[in-house]
């Protein structure tokens, strides 16, 4: 089994990331510091929200799944919050008007 960075320092990278590339991020939700699951918030002022949940692929790579749906959604605070009762250890990040090629490393599926 490799090594996983724990969930809060990959957070931390992910939000550097964001300061370093001048895109404003949030943490809406603070989950397990060590093995919380992951959500992202895409927020585009005009394009709705897209909501990527951290997975793994078969042969242990790092994925992103589009949790609602492959076109962006008016409101995806309904789902989040759904996901948070189903799972108090979960994180929750909010970008803004990123490009998730940007911010994100691994596939989407």
């Amino acid at each position: 089994m490799e090594a996983r960075l724990k969930s809060a320092l990959w957070i931390k990278a992910l939000i550097r990331r964001c300061d370093l590339a001048a895109i404003p991020v949030a943490v809406l939700a603070r989950g397990d510091d060590d093995a919380g699951a992951i959500l992202l918030k895409f927020s585009g002022r005009d394009t709705g929200c897209q909501v990527l949940a951290q997975a793994r692929g078969k042969d242990g790579e790092l994925l992103w799944m589009r949790t609602t749906g492959p076109a962006p959604v008016a409101e995806a605070d309904a789902y989040i919050e759904r996901q948070r009762r189903y799972d108090p250890d979960l994180w929750v990040v909010e970008i803004e008007n990123g490009s998730v090629g940007t911010v994100i490393d691994g596939r989407i599926a």
